[in-house]
């Protein structure tokens, strides 16, 4: 069962702006990954679907958390069936992100009341998630689907739709910029976030100090519209 009710969940998401997403096999790794980024202010967390008996590391993170880091709320990514869908959530999984819309893990976590964000690429895809009941849909690939000019085309005739861009979102002034004066909710950011150099030194301190500045980023571009 979920620590944190749907709502709770979609605030802050919106609230917060940016959710990093990243896989790693080894717990410890992982755990000072999701703990870095707290640090760093970004509580909402996406560990996807990758590698093989990756539910088992997501079992180790959610306990950790739970026990250590109340205030994380970890979700799962990478999730294209209802079956796999329903053993994160069953391991405690706050919310579910794809790259594509299935609708029966949408109606799994509608009856769950767990939120769900599915990859859409089209104004079409995007309305039927959220027939389904998805409230933040995820606009997957980001860059490749038309980047920030999609999103904007999308909200002129569709003004109540909440998209979560990810894929072609970088932390940086000019990414971010383009993506929120679009109109995105929140955007999510992996490999451009939590970078290949950052784990290999486990520099987590650094991570931490990125995704501070990267949160107060958004913010700015957010006051200043």
């Amino acid at each position: 069962m979920s620590r944190y009710r749907r709502l709770e969940t979609l605030t802050m998401m919106k609230q917060i702006g940016m959710i990093p997403v990243f896989y790693h096999a080894d717990f410890e790794v992982a755990k000072n990954v999701i703990c870095a980024c707290a640090d760093g202010g970004a509580r909402l967390v996406e560990f996807t679907n990758r590698g093989d008996r990756a539910i088992n590391v997501f079992n180790q993170l959610e306990e950790y958390c739970t026990k250590n880091k109340p205030e994380v709320i970890l979700g799962v990514g990478s999730i294209v069936d209802a079956p796999t869908a329903a053993m994160y959530i069953a391991a405690g999984a706050n919310f579910v992100v794809g790259p594509l819309l299935d609708e029966d893990t949408a109606k799994l976590c509608n009856s769950r009341k767990i939120p769900y964000s599915p990859g859409c690429g089209s104004a079409t895809e995007i309305h039927r998630a959220e027939t389904l009941g998805v409230e933040i849909c995820k606009v997957f690939p980001g860059a490749e689907v038309g980047g920030p000019a999609f999103v904007k085309n999308v909200k002129g005739p569709c003004p109540w739709t909440d998209l979560m861009p990810t894929g072609g979102v970088s932390p940086t002034k000019e990414s971010l910029t383009a993506w929120f004066e679009a109109g995105v909710a929140c955007v999510g950011m992996g490999s451009n976030l939590i970078t290949k150099e950052l784990l290999a030194a486990k520099d987590y301190a650094g991570l931490t100090k990125k995704v501070k500045e990267t949160l107060e980023l958004i913010q700015t571009i957010r006051k200043g519209k």
